[in-house]
């Protein structure tokens, strides 16, 4: 069965309502209600359109966070050949928050490194619901150090709610192990591309997106703090959450205006969680498309180049 969020319960009738009708031609031979199922697909697909054309910046959120969509497993099984985990940070452990390794883009070696939610009560405990504690960034600077060591390209995928904000995390230094992994994404020699494929949080998104190209689905969010930490700070009411998603500008069209992302990446009709491997394909033509023109320049020229933006975003015109 499909989860349904809050604002797709017209949807979520309309296509009921096909799954029945589909049911008793099945339990009643001579039945033909091909018709009326073609009636109910072509109104449903017309509510999707609908509702998927004015989402607020709250449902963006909402999308971005739903269940179903791809994760970090599924995007590797999609678009990368022949890969090779690589895990533990050489110092505390192997966090299974941000999973990284070798394999192969369309014909080109590469790094891929990115967070894993996990599916499924166990799952999701086992990876911490994607939030990494320092040892999971002190593993992506591992990687990204290898791969700069060796000339090879790296792509991260971006899926946290944010970093872990555990009392362990806090005492194994997480604010310095994000701030060594920021430092050593800007520090690289080689083509990155950093890909927000759901939530974007805080910091914890940052210690692996500070790439030469910043892709962003249609739907994913990319934020300073998540809408509800937003309203509890500045409210003190998780009745402004909505209020709040607004004002971070969380949603691609807002980040792409803003200069942070480069690129959005077009979802199927009702998002990613509806056509997964659709997705997934999208994705890994526009991660081509981003590297491609990265390969002619110079090292040195792609390191300052990348520091050069981020030093200089969020600087005021004038100041």
């Amino acid at each position: 069965m499909r989860n349904y969020l809050d604002f797709e319960k017209p949807i979520a009738e309309l296509e009921g309502s096909i799954r029945e009708l589909e049911a008793t031609a099945n339990g009643s031979s001579g039945v033909n209600i091909a018709e009326e199922v073609g009636k109910l697909r072509a109104k449903a697909e017309q509510q999707i359109k609908l509702i998927y054309s004015k989402l607020t910046p709250w449902q963006k959120t909402q999308v971005a966070r739903h269940p179903d969509r791809p994760h970090f497993g599924e995007y590797v099984a999609g678009l990368v050949e022949d890969f090779t985990p690589l895990a533990g940070d050489r110092a505390f452990a192997d966090d299974k928050a941000i999973i990284g390794g070798l394999g192969r883009f369309r014909g080109r070696s590469v790094m891929v490194i990115g967070q894993e939610k996990g599916r499924g009560t166990e799952g999701r405990v086992r990876h911490n619901f994607g939030m990494a504690r320092p040892e999971g960034y002190r593993k992506a600077i591992r990687l990204m150090e290898m791969a700069d060591r060796f000339g090879i390209p790296v792509i991260t995928l971006v899926d946290t709610p944010g970093a872990y904000p555990g009392i362990d995390a806090e005492a194994r230094g997480q604010a310095e192990a994000i701030a060594r992994g920021i430092d050593c994404c800007l520090s690289l020699k080689v083509p990155f591309v950093a890909c927000i494929v759901g939530e974007g949080g805080s910091g914890g998104a940052v210690a692996i997106a500070a790439a030469d190209r910043v892709l962003m689905y249609e739907h994913a969010i990319y934020s300073v703090a998540s809408p509800e930490a937003c309203a509890a700070i500045l409210w003190s009411s998780p009745d402004k959450t909505q209020e709040a998603a607004e004002a971070l500008k969380v949603t691609s069209k807002d980040l792409e205006r803003l200069g942070v992302i480069d690129t959005i990446v077009p979802e199927p009709l009702g998002g990613a969680h509806r056509a997964p491997e659709e997705a997934i394909r999208t994705l890994g033509d526009a991660i081509e498309a981003a590297m491609a023109p990265l390969f002619a320049m110079e090292a040195g020229q792609l390191r300052e180049q990348r520091r050069r933006r981020f030093l200089e975003m969020g600087r005021v015109i004038g100041a």
